[in-house]
């Protein structure tokens, strides 16, 4: 950036003051909050993300210094609540990730469920799953995705990230109208709560602890179990 261009030392404090300005309506708000999900908090929340922001750039151009904390910008959060406030319908929306790690073992599985099916012995039935793409069709269509999960390591399935995002509507839709794209158009408004459980968190926790260990010599805890590393709204 040229010098022209550079931002004056007075709008930089003008920025400085904007952030302390913004930090006192945050804390305010939460002190006066009135539940989990208080509108004007996430409302105080964005503005001084907005403001830190703000002043991160100026400072940055004008001194070539940046500020020593990081706020998440107001695009990294869900807005405040918009949807009704009596919701007389839901949507749940679920997504859970798997690497397959033992193909034999999923293919094991899908046969036997083939075997029962038709009343044949295990390894005798010709229509029998062969192939990886066609033993989680039929494992998939047997069990539902909750007992799937519990049992992933029987599959032959290792855990990846998963989603749940807890929607609220006023009226349920209406049948078929949503099954060809079922994640499209989600009002981030309408959003009650959401949990996220990824590796992300164990990589985190595992550098908290490691850095624990170098204070005190003692090993830390076992990862935590997939339910405590849930992010939720």
């Amino acid at each position: 950036m040229s010098d022209a261009a550079q931002p004056t030392a007075a709008e930089v404090r003008a920025a400085a003051e904007a952030v302390k300005t913004a930090l006192d309506r945050h804390l305010a708000a939460v002190e006066r909050r009135s539940g989990e999900d208080d509108p004007a908090v996430y409302e105080a929340f964005n503005e001084l993300a907005a403001a830190a922001e703000v002043y991160d750039e100026l400072l940055y151009d004008r001194y070539d210094e940046v500020t020593p904390f990081e706020i998440p910008g107001a695009e990294e959060a869900l807005p405040p609540y918009a949807g009704p406030e009596e919701p007389h319908a839901l949507s749940v929306l679920i997504r859970r990730d798997y690497a397959v790690v033992e193909p034999q073992r999923l293919l094991a599985q899908a046969e036997r469920v083939e075997a029962a099916e038709e009343g044949e012995a295990v390894g005798t039935g010709e229509d029998a799953a062969s192939t990886v793409h066609g033993a989680l069709g039929i494992l998939f269509g047997e069990f539902e995705p909750d007992e799937i999960a519990s049992r992933h390591k029987e599959f032959g399935l290792e855990e990846g990230d998963s989603t749940l995002w807890v929607t609220a509507t006023d009226e349920p839709a209406d049948p078929g109208e949503w099954l060809e794209a079922p994640f499209d158009e989600i009002d981030p408004e309408h959003v009650v709560c959401r949990f996220d459980v990824s590796a992300v968190f164990d990589e985190e926790q595992d550098e908290t602890e490691d850095d624990e260990d170098g204070e005190d010599g003692e090993d830390g805890d076992e990862d935590a179990d997939a339910s405590d590393r849930g992010r939720g709204r």
